[in-house]
């Protein structure tokens, strides 16, 4: 028996720990293993930071995912559980949006930054015990079917496996966040093996490397996931994690002060206070980037009028929304870009509320009595719009002070973005989560023309020379100040076309409960569960 087993046997008050975390047992580094070890680690347990062993991990959210395949995803709910059961290359640093490795224990660029060479960790295995190689990332990363298609055929030339441990993509120009972008869950590396066995079933039986593997998805109620016990990175502390689709957040406090889950996203914001009487609860709050947004579909009329868009952004009360629907979780969004991010202009001024104004415009642009409309209310709650139908019900008052006679449309999760990507609404509230701290990701994904085409990001199908300019400009270059000076360039031509009404940027909320250990939220993604731990009861 070893020190480490001592403390383990008779210093942890009979909770299991996660061994793999102690990781020398020579702890204080005085290169003597002694007494003052044994001391030293007992105080770290007896203080809680190393995380009890176990358990079963209850996880309410709002909606479904649409897919497990990381390749095709569309939304937030999908990366959730992708986050656990997929790998990429780097990731991003516990609380920041620094990189670091990941399945690539190290890379490298050349100088001109088109040529970027990855070396694979040794003896990892996907889910299903085939190894991880060099071919598997090149599948991965070049499945034609995937939604990163149009970054490959713009950047990518080629990516090919040098030997079995090392892989090379080489661009056809510079692309300043590539190494941001490829943290992103969309290329995590899947499995080559099951993809071909389960083909177009492959997202419906998912195969990674991540912490957590796939057991059952019962649609539209949970998806349960258990831990991997050969990860790379070491066990993960909880046994299994199971996601609950409950899509009234009052329904899922409800379930947490019951004890059925253990942890929930998105309470409503005048729920907070309950949530914070609760002596079994928790409530964490970080700041996030994200936006919330009203797209107006420009290839329908009236929103092809730059008028009429104007008209809509001055006649809605941001200021009254931000106080009474998200109670201190939101800050008014004047753009694309949370003021967080870097090259934030914050020279930009917002629409002003203004009623008569708004009715002026609408006037100019050939609609003096207003015109009849739908708002699709947001299905599922998120962190930049908590309750989307009481949203729409705000915004069709408002409207209907300008003559704008607005129908709420609401649909499930799925076949909401099913319609809105085919562009089949007026207008539709959504909203973006960045996958990395870079402003190409908002506003590329969000305003290009490369994503107007369907299944679309770009859910405005907004179309403009001048800004597609801009953003392959900042996009490829290497000059972090002109990158700066092109992105607040791009948020004055949105101020100036108006494409949505920017809404929020809001605060990202979870509740726990408090046997909930080692959850700490992450500023981008959802990597964050994966080194949750549960105490004993």
């Amino acid at each position: 028996m070893n020190i480490l087993d001592l403390v383990l046997v008779g210093s942890h008050f009979g909770e299991r720990v996660d061994a793999a975390q102690v990781s020398n047992i020579d702890v204080n580094s005085d290169g003597i293993v002694d007494v003052r070890d044994l001391l030293l680690v007992a105080n770290v347990m007896r203080q809680g930071d190393i995380a009890p062993i176990g358990g079963t991990l209850i996880f309410g959210r709002g909606g479904d995912s649409l897919t497990l395949d990381p390749a095709l995803i569309l939304d937030g709910e999908s990366a959730k559980v992708c986050d656990m059961l997929y790998d990429t290359l780097v990731q991003y640093r516990r609380d920041t949006t620094d990189i670091e490795p990941a399945l690539a224990e190290a890379w490298e660029s050349s100088t001109d930054g088109l040529v970027w060479t990855f070396h694979l960790r040794q003896g990892v295995q996907f889910h299903d015990g085939t190894p991880l190689n060099a071919d598997a990332v090149v599948f991965s990363l070049t499945r034609p079917q995937a939604v990163y298609r149009d970054f490959q055929a713009e950047f990518i030339n080629q990516i090919i496996a040098l030997d079995p441990f090392t892989v090379q993509i080489q661009l056809k120009t510079p692309f300043a966040p590539f190494i941001s972008t490829v943290a992103g869950t969309t290329f995590s590396i899947v499995s080559p093996t099951a993809v071909q066995h389960f083909g177009d079933n492959f997202g419906s039986n998912p195969i990674g490397t991540g912490p957590f593997k796939f057991v059952r998805w019962d649609r539209d109620d949970k998806i349960a996931l258990e831990a991997n016990d050969t990860h790379w990175a070491g066990r993960p502390s909880l046994d299994r994690i199971i996601f609950r689709s409950i899509p009234d957040n009052s329904v899922r406090l409800m379930e947490m002060q019951q004890g059925r889950l253990h942890a929930m996203e998105f309470p409503n914001p005048d729920e907070i206070p309950l949530i914070r009487g609760d002596a079994q609860l928790e409530l964490l709050m970080r700041s996030s980037l994200n936006v919330g947004y009203l797209a107006m579909n420009m290839e329908k009329p009236p929103f092809d009028n730059l008028k009429v868009r104007l008209a809509i952004n001055h006649a809605i009360n941001k200021a009254e929304i931000i106080e009474h629907l998200y109670q201190g979780t939101g800050i008014p969004a004047k753009g694309p870009i949370p003021p967080t991010l870097w090259s934030y202009d914050d020279m930009v001024e917002d629409y002003e509320y203004n009623p008569t104004l708004a009715k002026q415009l609408l006037a100019e642009a050939g609609y003096p009595d207003g015109f009849e409309t739908t708002i699709w209310a947001l299905p599922v709650a998120r962190p930049y719009i908590p309750d989307g139908r009481v949203l729409a019900e705000v915004l069709q008052s408002e409207l209907r002070n300008i003559g704008v006679e607005a129908t709420i449309v609401t649909y499930d999760w799925g076949t909401y973005i099913a319609k809105t990507t085919n562009g089949e609404h007026d207008m539709a509230m959504l909203g973006w989560i960045a996958e990395e701290g870079d402003p190409d990701n908002f506003f590329y994904y969000l305003l290009s023309k490369t994503y107007a085409e369907k299944p679309a990001f770009n859910i405005a199908f907004y179309r403009d020379d001048e800004m597609q300019d801009v953003l392959e400009r900042a996009r490829t270059s290497t000059d972090q100040n002109e990158r700066i000076e092109l992105y607040r360039h791009a948020q004055a031509i949105f101020h100036r076309d108006a494409p949505w009404v920017p809404l929020a940027h809001g605060q990202r909320l979870l509740v726990v409960d408090r046997r909930v250990r080692n959850l700490r939220l992450a500023p981008i993604g959802w990597k964050y569960l994966r080194s949750a731990s549960l105490a004993p009861e």
